[in-house]
């Protein structure tokens, strides 16, 4: 046996443990569970009280929880709802992000703050997918015109930043234009196995044994994602790019090919399982672990920074939302800004990567965190009183509104 210690390890799936648990027991407290997981490792980890280290078992599960991370988010997207005026709005609402994101990271850079601003661009480019999905659920809106143009926007977004983030600011090394011919190589291998896998798929032997399998102790089906995930997570890495692209990708091509789920409901759910239930809830964890507020407490003009960055979180993701008021209504675009404003997994992975590289402070990385944490308390539970509440005619009048299909 290898002389590695399990307790660290131990400690931090408490914590996941407890966090939703204590949520479950507070139900008046809408908090998600991700925001009391960060800050259990802030408080409790190297930085904090010293309780839990980041030793090797942890480093290791949580690099497995951020790939797995990035496949679920790569699930959540839906090919077939990006098409149409709703694709071409995505786009040019990301195009947008990026030009007043770039504005932003020039003046943050002037400041001293940012030493890249094409990096702090991106890194408030991205929307948490998965906590936008629910709430749009919770509401009663993700099949309607404001639901579909904010999924379908967010996809875009974090399908482009994860690219960006990737393609520019890899730590693997190399120069822009290798990888960038290195994610051609890369894309094209992934559209063959995704054909590869699309066609095996259909075959009528093949899937009758995955029927089969698919709910015993094999669960074969699940096995095939973990090995997709790993697969492209290992070329990715050979190809000289970031880990969380392949990750990004597997998900992506798993729910392309997934498109009848009528044979295997729980394939999804199983998936989901595997990820929130153990690997997701200790990378956010150790990242609370890995984070130094001490810089921000210390020093009040440090601190200031993270409204400053909450108000450019809002600013560079919500306002191309308004280029669907006409479509939306401007209560329904409100909430959609909010919504696609509200961001923290990406920003957790890009300010880990800016430290890294070198192109980011601990300090302005702990802002941008903390920046992504209110973002995630803040955002959708106003966006949630702007969805539910009755929309007005021109009268001021409330407008009845039909039933929730949920």
């Amino acid at each position: 046996m290898p002389d590695v210690e399990f307790t660290n390890l131990f400690a931090v799936v408490l914590i996941a443990l407890l966090a939703p648990l204590l949520l479950g027991l507070a139900p008046r407290l809408r908090v998600p569970a991700v925001v009391l997981e960060i800050v259990a490792g802030i408080v409790l980890g190297p930085h904090g009280l010293g309780l839990i280290d980041v030793d090797l078992p942890l480093q290791i599960v949580s690099l497995l929880g951020l790939g797995f991370l990035l496949f679920l988010a790569g699930l959540e997207i839906d090919v077939h709802r990006l098409r149409g005026q709703v694709l071409r709005l995505a786009v040019l609402g990301y195009l947008v992000t990026l030009l007043l994101g770039g504005l932003a990271g020039f003046g943050f850079s002037a400041v001293g703050w940012v030493n890249s601003a094409l990096l702090l661009a991106v890194t408030l480019s991205a929307t948490s997918l998965g906590l936008v999905v629910p709430v749009l659920k919770d509401a009663g809106k993700a099949e309607g015109s404001v639901g579909q143009f904010t999924i379908a926007a967010a996809s875009v977004a974090d399908f482009a930043a994860v690219l960006v983030l990737s393609l520019v600011f890899s730590t693997e090394g190399g120069s822009a234009g290798e990888r960038l011919v290195m994610v051609a190589l890369f894309a094209l291998l992934v559209v063959v196995t995704g054909l590869v896998v699309a066609t095996a798929g259909r075959s009528q032997r093949l899937g009758g044994v995955l029927l089969r399998l698919q709910d015993t102790t094999a669960e074969i089906r699940v096995r095939a994602a973990v090995v997709l995930l790993v697969t492209f997570v290992a070329l990715a890495e050979q190809f000289g790019l970031e880990t969380i692209l392949g990750a990004f990708l597997a998900g992506a091509v798993v729910g392309l090919v997934d498109r009848d789920a009528a044979s295997h409901p729980r394939f999804r759910i199983k998936l989901e399982a595997l990820g929130y239930g153990f690997l997701i809830p200790v990378f956010f964890v150790t990242s609370g672990l890995r984070l130094d507020l001490r810089g921000l407490l210390e020093d009040p003009a440090a601190l200031v920074r993270v409204p400053l960055f909450l108000l450019a979180l809002l600013v560079v993701r919500g306002a191309p939302a308004y280029l669907a008021v006409r479509t939306l209504g401007p209560r329904a675009t409100a909430a959609a800004a909010l919504l696609q404003a509200t961001s923290l997994p990406f920003i957790v992975t890009a300010t880990q990567i800016g430290v890294a590289t070198g192109l980011m402070s601990p300090v302005t990385a702990a802002a941008l965190v903390c920046a992504g944490l209110l973002s995630v308390l803040v955002f959708p539970a106003v966006a949630l009183v702007l969805l539910r509440q009755p929309a007005a005619d021109r009268s001021g009048r409330a407008v009845p509104q039909p039933p929730s299909r949920r």
